[in-house]
């Protein structure tokens, strides 16, 4: 999957905090970013009604074919990813092969279309990156380590071009990211116990990272941001948003595996309405069991049954499944199947 840097002002995760729109570097403290948490909105409806979504696009997608030159920044994770700068200045991220890009599209197209928050993550046909190694993430991998970057980027060859076909392209939004030199984004754990304002839209976002299988959910792959610019005088955020930043390792949960996303679990106890990821991997991560409203899981159900058959089928289509794992009817079938086990069943004992 993917993940890419927006506007040229919000390219770099300051370690004493982030950039504003404006450049300024914006410093919170972390009782700020639990504040935040404990606020934070995690829903907003769509600008687009569910029932006419259209979920083979991605919105403020780059064009199926673009030329970018090749960016030098350290990259965490495993699947291969580089950064190029767009001619306006815009970095996005680069994610050319492994499955990831196929269930970050998916997932984020997903998620938007339902009013979570999510990136704009989309595919290119063809990316041509001048300056790009033939291999860069590994390349970029050993460089890093060895902290050589300056002298690497200083020469990188501009007039060479690579291209890679059907990459995910990440573009990010311009909110500004609410981190700490302690804490980047916000644990599963951290949104169970806080008493945030919107438990019903909480308690829904948590049953749709178990339908998605979002097991990859290290507290860097959900990201917190302040809707409303930078701190207030007294250092917190008037209109926090919670929202999953990496969703690539999604639909599996082995990344887009269609046996695997049938067989995984909706429930971990249907009467008591709890859901857990111990038997997903790394133990389901920061994820801890918990028990979600009535509320919640209507709230998620009703949402999930507003999309047609034609649209889930086009999410799909849209995102290539197809060229990965399973026919498009198959994955069809698994999502109506998975939406049907949070829909039916007696209400959950917590209003």
């Amino acid at each position: 999957m993917s993940r890419c840097r927006s506007a040229a002002a919000l390219v770099a995760a300051l370690v004493i905090g982030h950039a504003s729109p404006s450049g300024e570097k914006v410093r919170w403290t972390e009782a700020a970013r639990v504040d935040a948490l404990s606020r934070a909105i995690v829903w907003q409806p769509p600008t687009t009604p569910i029932e006419r979504a259209d979920l083979a696009a991605t919105p403020n997608a780059v064009p199926e074919e673009f030329a970018c030159r090749f960016h030098v920044d350290d990259l965490n994770g495993l699947t291969p990813k580089f950064e190029c700068r767009l001619r306006g200045g815009e970095v996005v991220k680069v994610k050319y092969t492994g499955a990831e890009p196929y269930g970050e599209v998916a997932a984020t197209r997903l998620l938007r279309a339902i009013g979570f928050g999510a990136d704009n993550v989309s595919f290119a046909k063809k990316v041509r990156c001048y300056g790009c190694p033939r291999f860069p993430y590994p390349t970029l991998k050993v460089v890093t380590l060895v902290g050589a970057e300056r002298l690497f980027e200083a020469g990188l060859d501009y007039d060479n071009a690579i291209d890679f076909e059907w990459a995910a392209i990440e573009r990010k939004s311009d909110a500004v990211t609410i981190q700490t030199p302690e804490t980047k984004g916000w644990a599963w754990h951290e949104l169970a116990r806080v008493p945030t304002s919107s438990r019903v839209h909480a308690d829904a976002l948590t049953l749709m990272a178990v339908f998605l299988a979002h097991w990859d959910n290290k507290a860097e792959n959900q990201r917190l941001v302040c809707l409303s610019g930078g701190p207030r005088r007294n250092g917190t955020c008037a209109r926090p948003f919670a929202m999953l930043q990496d969703v690539g390792g999604t639909f599996g949960p082995r990344k887009v595996e269609l046996a695997a996303w049938r067989a995984a679990p909706i429930w971990d106890n249907r009467a008591r309405c709890s859901l857990s990821m111990a038997a997903l991997p790394h133990g389901g991560a920061t994820f801890v069991p918990i028990e979600i409203s009535e509320r919640g899981r209507r709230f998620l159900a009703d949402r999930l049954s507003r999309l047609s058959g034609a649209q889930v089928a086009s999410l799909f289509d849209g995102a290539r499944f197809s060229q990965h794992d399973g026919a498009t009817a198959d994955w069809v079938e698994a999502f109506q199947t998975r939406a049907a086990a949070i829909a039916s069943g007696p209400p959950c004992p917590k209003p």
